[in-house]
């Protein structure tokens, strides 16, 4: 793969399809339906990095994002992630047109993305706007998009859907925890104890709402679920000051959660 086709980070667009797909197999929808609200999604995550990637670039301590943008200034990684912001808002549009309401879901999850790509060193608040924007907002969109809506602006959730939801996000939330004190951001102020605290808090609270999930919804196939909170409280069992730059530990995650997404759209093809 050419350096160019690394800037759009493609390896990244899993954390907003899973929820799509989620949503999609969870309810039993035809996956072709809400085609166009995946592609767009899929665009969306591209302009999110490539956003990122053009602020971080002022930061002299963003080792990784500078050597993968070597070679490129602002305005082109810019130019990249105006252009896949336009396609990715036609891919929409389609959907926009029958259900008006998610144009404004649209518009919420970009000023979230934004919000985050400019204030990132805000610490907890940051994930619980990215797990809205990433996970929840999509989530209600293909539920909103297959006709499942009530007081004409909220989706119909199931408690058994409603729980698997929450599990997902709490989920990321912690993997997004782990992420960002790898990146040196958010997290990476507090103290290795605290930050040990808040991660073993959240691991804990993540933990319990997916298998209580487990036991009520007894979907098994949702099982790895529950690994993913047992291996971030196994890495921080003890303070860790040691995490800065640690890409191996990072790209692992990134592979799990690719891995998750195959699975996912295993279970809706499989007969």
């Amino acid at each position: 793969m050419s350096n160019g086709f690394r800037l759009l980070r493609i390896e990244y667009i899993f954390s907003v399809l899973v929820p799509c797909l989620l949503s999609i197999y969870l309810n039993n929808y035809e996956v072709i339906n809400h085609i166009w609200i995946l592609a767009g999604f899929a665009f969306y995550a591209i302009t999110g990095n490539a956003l990122n990637d053009v602020i971080d670039m002022k930061d002299p301590n963003e080792k990784e994002t500078l050597k993968r943008v070597q070679g490129y200034n602002r305005k082109e990684i810019l130019t990249i992630s105006l252009a896949t912001f336009l396609i990715g808002t036609l891919c929409f549009m389609n959907s926009i047109i029958v259900y008006p309401i998610l144009g404004i879901y649209l518009v919420i999850i970009v000023i979230m993305v934004i919000f985050y790509c400019l204030f990132k060193s805000l610490v907890i608040v940051n994930h619980i706007i990215l797990g809205i924007s990433h996970i929840v907002l999509p989530w209600w969109m293909i539920k909103i998009n297959a006709g499942d809506i009530i007081l004409g602006f909220f989706p119909v959730l199931s408690v058994f859907e409603l729980l698997i939801l929450l599990s997902v996000a709490s989920v990321g939330y912690t993997g997004q925890m782990l992420h960002e004190l790898i990146d040196g951001d958010s997290l990476s102020k507090l103290s290795p104890k605290a930050s040990q605290l808040v991660i073993w808090i959240a691991s804990v609270v993540s933990l319990t709402i997916a298998i209580i999930s487990l036991i009520i919804t007894q979907f098994i196939i949702f099982l790895p679920i529950i690994f993913f909170p047992f291996g971030i409280m196994y890495i921080f069992r003890k303070p860790r000051k040691d995490l800065l730059g640690r890409t191996s530990l990072k790209n692992v995650g990134i592979i799990l959660g690719n891995l998750i997404l195959v699975y996912i759209v295993v279970l809706i093809i499989a007969p």
